[in-house]
C-alpha cells in the first residue's frame, strides 16, 4: 500500500469473533489442567522440583501481576501430595548439657501425642512423688536410717566417757566446746585441789586428759563420714521411693511410644533425672523434720519434663507449602523467646519457636527476593541454611552483639526443603554478578511470560483462563461476546493485536469491576457491555490530568497546532502516566538552521531535560544528516530541537522521525503540514523503526483533532512495523471508517516527508542527480549553500578552491547518497 493511502479501518483493531467460541458462558469451561502460556517456566518449575541435590532451589522471576506466586503454589501443593508425609520435631531439656536442648524427631503426628503425654507426666509427676515422700513408709526408713546414725554417735561418746571416767578424767560440756577435766568423787576438781596433789598423780591425771581429748578428736574426725553415709543411705531410700512411684508413670509412656526408639531414651532419661533431682533435694534433715518437710511440687522444677512441641504435623499430613510475607531472620530461621522473672528475663527450651524454615521442613518454602534482602541477616541467615542443610536459630541480639548473656544454643534441625524465591529479572541478574553463592543454591530459574500467542489455540486457552479466574474470585460467568471483548483488550495491554496479554492480576481486576457493573443491571453473567462499561469508568477515574492537558489546548495555553502548515515545525506524539492509566498527547516540536560548524544542538539535553536514550536519537539524525547529504562537502549547519513547553524529562527516541522531519522542513524552507502528527524512530539510514504505546499516541493526537472538530485530512504518521500493533478504540475506528481521520504507515524518511509536506522526496538516478523541485535537492542545495556560505566567511578556518562546491552542485542536479 502507498503511504499517501491511510490504513484501511479493518486494520486499526483486531476484533475477537465471538463465533470462534463454543460454549454459551464461562461455566461450561473446565478448569485448565495447565497454566495457560507458562509452559516454559512450568517445565524449568517442575525440573527444579524433581530433581535432587543441593542447591536445585528455584528462582521463579517474572512481572508483578503475572500469577506467579498462585500458579507456582498450586504446582507446589500437587508436587506436595507425592512426596512423603513430613517429621514432627520436639525440643526437650538435655539432662548432660541443659544450655543446649535436644531434639528429637517424630512421625506426623506423634509429636503432639508425645506432647500431651508429657503435660500428663508433669501434672502427676510432683503428687505421686510428694505422696511417696511423705508416706510412713519412707518417713519410717529415714527415721530409722536418722536414729542409726544418732545412736552411733551417742556409743562413742559413752565409750570416750566410760573410758574417762575409769582414769578419774570428767567429759564437761562448756560453752567452747566438750572438754575434760580431773574428776574425784564424781565431782570436777578445782584447780586448787588439783595442785595439791602429789606430782605423780597430777602428771598421771594430765596424762589421761590429753589420751582422752586425741581420743575424742578421732571421733569427731570420724562424724562427716558417718554423716556422708547417712546421707548416701537417705539418699538411697529417697531414690527407691521415687523409683517405686514414678517407675510405673513412664512405664507405662514408653508402652505407649514402643515404636520409637527415640522416645525411649528420652524417657530412659526422663526417669533417670527424676530420681536423681529427687534424691539430691531430699538431704537428712538437721532441724525438726516437721519443719523440714520438701514439696517436691514447688522445690522441683517440673517444666524440664515438658516437651516442647516445635513443628507438628496431623497424622497423614501432606508435605508443607510455607509462605512468608514478613521474612524477618526470626521468622525464617526462629527465635528463643524471653519472659521477665523477678526484674530478668530468662529463657528455657518451651519459649523456642520455630521459623519458616522449620515449619517447610521436608516440603516447599516461597519466599519474596526482595523482602528477604531488605532485612537485616534474613538472606544471609537463609543461605547459611540452605548451604549447611540445617536450620539453626540464632538471636539477633547475639548476632549483632547486643547481649553478652550466655545463650540457648538448640541442636540444629537437618533441612531438606525446596526453596522458591520470587522476583524481577534486575533481581536474578543482581544477584547473581553480586552474591557469588547465589548460583550455587538457586540452579533453577523459571522465566514466567507475561503475554502469549494470539492465534486459535491461544485463544481457546485465554477463555479457560478467564473462566478460571472468575470462578476463583466468586464472580459470574462470561458469555462468548464479553470473553471477546477481553481478548480485545488483553491485546490492547500488550500493544500487539497478535498477542494476549497473560498477567493475571489486572485481568481478575477487570473481571471484578465488570462483575460490578453486571450485577448493578441485574444480570446473571458479564456481557461485553459490562467490560465496556468497567473499562469506561476506569478511564473516567484516572483521566484527570489528561482532562487537564485538553483544556490547556482548548485554551491554547498549551500551543498545538491541528491544521494549517508551518516551517520546521511539527507536531510529535508523548505518553504520559498517571499511576496505572496510560494516555497519549501531541506536543510540538520545532527546528531551527542556520549556517554553523555540523552542530546540531539537543536543547533538551542542554538544559538536562534529555534523558540518554533521547539524546542518542538526535545523534544519530545528526549522523543521518552527514551520511546522506554531506558526502562530499563539509557538514555546515548549526541547527537546534527542542520539545515546545516541555517542562520534565523526555525520554526515548520515538520521536526521533518527527525531530528529523523538523528538521529538514527548517532546511528546506519547506512547511509542514500541521495536521499530521508523527511518532516513530529513526535509524542512520533513515529507516523508520516501531514505538512504544502507538495505541495511547494515535488516540491522544485524536482526542486533540475531536476538541477542535475533525476536518477530514487529520491523521497520525507512524511506522509500518507498528500496524500489527494497533489495538485502537472504537470511536478512532469509525472516525477512520468515515474518512475524518487517517492512520498513515512509513517505512523510512522519504515516505514520511512526503506526506507531511506535499512535495516528493526525490530519488537519484543513476548518476546520483536528484529531480528538480524535490524535497531532497532542496535540503541538499541548502547545505551546500551553508557550506558555501561558511568556506567564504571562514577564513583561515577553512581554505577551499572552490573545485569540491562545484563538484557537489554538478551541472544538472544535486548529487545525492542512495541510503535504502
Amino acid at each position: 500500500m502507498h503511504p499517501h493511502e491511510a490504513l484501511d479501518p479493518d486494520r486499526l483493531c483486531s476484533r475477537c469473533d465471538p463465533a470462534v467460541f463454543d460454549f454459551d458462558t464461562t461455566a461450561a469451561l473446565p478448569e485448565p489442567e495447565q497454566p495457560f502460556g507458562q509452559a516454559r517456566a512450568v517445565e524449568a518449575l517442575r525440573l527444579g522440583l524433581d530433581l535432587v541435590g543441593p542447591g536445585f532451589n528455584v528462582f521463579v522471576f517474572g512481572e508483578p501481576g503475572s500469577g506467579r506466586h498462585h500458579i507456582v503454589r498450586r504446582l507446589l501443593e500437587a508436587h506436595a501430595a507425592t512426596r512423603p508425609p513430613p517429621q514432627d520435631w520436639c525440643h526437650v531439656h538435655n539432662f548432660t548439657e541443659s544450655n543446649n536442648p535436644a531434639v528429637l524427631r517424630l512421625p506426623a503426628g506423634q509429636g503432639a501425642r508425645l506432647h500431651k503425654a508429657m503435660e500428663d507426666f508433669v501434672a502427676e509427676l510432683g503428687e505421686a512423688i510428694g505422696a511417696a515422700l511423705e508416706g510412713e513408709e519412707y518417713r519410717s526408713r529415714i527415721r530409722a536410717i536418722e536414729q542409726a546414725n544418732t545412736a552411733r554417735e551417742e556409743r562413742a561418746l559413752a565409750e570416750i566417757t566410760a573410758a574417762a571416767d575409769a582414769q578419774g578424767v570428767m567429759l564437761q560440756n562448756t560453752p567452747d566446746g566438750i572438754a575434760f577435766a580431773p574428776m574425784r568423787d564424781g565431782q570436777a576438781m578445782d584447780p586448787e585441789t588439783f595442785a595439791a596433789l602429789p606430782d605423780d598423780e597430777r602428771k598421771r591425771v594430765a596424762a589421761a586428759m590429753q589420751a582422752m581429748r586425741a581420743r575424742l578428736d578421732q571421733m569427731m574426725q570420724g562424724l562427716p563420714k558417718l554423716r556422708r553415709e547417712t546421707r548416701a543411705l537417705v539418699s538411697t531410700a529417697t531414690r527407691e521411693a521415687i523409683l517405686r512411684a514414678t517407675g510405673h508413670l513412664v512405664e507405662e509412656l514408653k508402652g505407649a511410644f514402643a515404636h520409637l526408639p527415640t522416645v525411649q531414651r528420652y524417657l530412659d532419661g526422663v526417669l533417670a533425672d527424676v530420681v536423681k533431682t529427687g534424691a539430691e533435694l531430699h538431704e537428712p534433715a538437721e532441724e525438726d523434720e516437721d519443719e523440714n518437710k520438701l514439696s517436691f511440687a514447688t522445690s522441683l522444677s517440673l517444666n524440664r519434663y515438658r516437651v516442647n512441641l516445635f513443628v507438628g504435623h496431623e497424622d497423614g499430613a501432606r508435605a508443607p507449602v510455607v509462605c512468608v510475607d514478613n521474612p524477618t531472620v526470626a521468622n525464617l530461621t526462629g527465635r528463643i523467646d524471653q519472659v521477665a522473672h523477678m526484674g530478668t528475663l530468662v529463657t528455657h527450651f518451651m519459649l523456642i519457636k520455630p521459623g519458616a524454615l522449620q515449619r517447610a521442613n521436608g516440603g516447599y518454602l516461597m519466599l519474596d527476593a526482595q523482602k528477604v534482602l531488605s532485612q537485616p541477616y534474613a538472606w544471609d541467615g537463609l543461605k547459611r541454611a540452605l548451604a549447611t542443610s540445617e536450620a539453626r536459630i540464632e538471636s539477633l541480639a547475639h548476632l549483632s552483639g547486643w547481649l553478652g548473656t550466655l545463650p540457648l544454643e538448640p541442636e540444629p534441625i537437618p533441612l531438606a526443603l525446596k526453596v522458591v524465591l520470587f522476583g524481577e529479572r534486575e533481581h536474578y541478574e543482581l544477584l547473581q554478578s553480586l552474591d557469588p553463592e547465589f548460583d550455587e543454591l538457586f540452579k533453577v530459574a523459571a522465566d514466567f511470560e507475561e503475554e502469549a500467542p494470539r492465534d486459535a489455540a491461544g485463544v481457546q486457552g485465554f477463555a479457560a483462563l478467564l473462566g478460571s479466574l472468575a470462578r476463583a474470585a466468586g464472580l459470574r460467568a462470561l458469555n462468548r461476546d464479553a470473553v471477546g471483548r477481553m481478548v480485545e483488550h488483553a491485546s490492547r495491554m500488550v500493544d500487539d493485536s497478535r498477542k494476549l496479554s497473560i498477567r493475571v492480576r489486572p485481568l481478575q481486576d477487570l473481571l471484578r469491576e465488570a462483575d460490578h457493573v453486571c450485577a448493578a443491571g441485574g444480570r446473571s453473567c458479564i456481557g461485553r457491555e459490562d467490560v465496556n462499561a468497567a473499562l469506561a469508568a476506569r478511564e473516567r477515574r484516572a483521566d484527570r490530568q489528561r482532562d487537564a492537558w485538553h483544556e490547556a489546548m482548548r485554551r491554547d495555553t498549551l500551543l498545538i497546532a491541528t491544521s494549517g502548515l508551518h516551517v520546521g515545525q511539527i507536531n510529535g506524539l508523548a505518553v504520559q502516566e498517571s499511576g496505572s492509566f496510560r494516555f497519549g498527547l501531541p506536543v510540538r516540536i520545532t527546528a531551527t538552521a542556520r549556517v554553523g560548524e555540523g552542530d546540531l544542538v539537543d536543547i533538551e539535553r542542554e538544559s538536562t531535560l534529555g534523558q540518554p536514550i533521547h539524546s542518542k536519537g538526535v545523534m544519530i539524525l545528526a549522523a543521518f544528516l552527514g551520511a546522506r547529504y554531506a558526502q562530499g562537502v563539509p557538514l555546515s549547519l548549526s541547527a537546534s530541537l527542542v520539545f515546545e513547553q516541555s517542562y520534565g524529562p523526555v525520554e526515548g527516541d520515538s520521536a526521533s522521525l518527527a525531530e528529523l522531519c523538523a528538521l529538514l522542513s527548517a532546511l528546506a524552507s519547506v512547511p509542514i503540514r500541521q495536521s499530521l502528527a508523527v511518532t516513530g524512530s529513526v535509524n542512520q539510514h533513515g529507516q523508520v523503526q516501531a514505538v512504544g504505546a502507538v495505541n495511547e499516541k494515535i488516540e491522544g493526537f485524536f482526542d486533540a483533532c475531536r476538541e477542535r472538530g475533525l476536518e477530514g485530512g487529520q491523521g497520525v504518521v507512524i511506522p509500518a512495523t507498528n500496524v500489527e500493533h494497533l489495538m485502537l478504540r472504537d470511536d478512532v475506528v469509525q472516525a477512520a471508517a468515515q474518512g475524518r481521520f487517517r492512520i498513515h504507515a512509513v517505512s523510512d524518511v522519504d515516505e514520511a516527508v512526503e506526506l507531511l509536506t506535499g512535495l516528493a522526496a526525490g530519488e537519484p538516478d543513476s548518476k546520483g542527480r536528484l529531480p528538480e523541485g524535490s524535497f531532497n535537492r532542496l535540503v541538499a542545495a541548502r547545505l551546500v549553500q551553508m557550506s558555501e556560505l561558511r568556506r567564504i566567511h571562514g577564513g583561515d578556518r577553512w581554505r577551499d578552491d572552490g573545485r569540491m562546491l562545484r563538484r557537489a552542485l554538478g551541472g544538472a542536479g544535486l548529487r545525492l547518497r542512495r541510503s535504502r
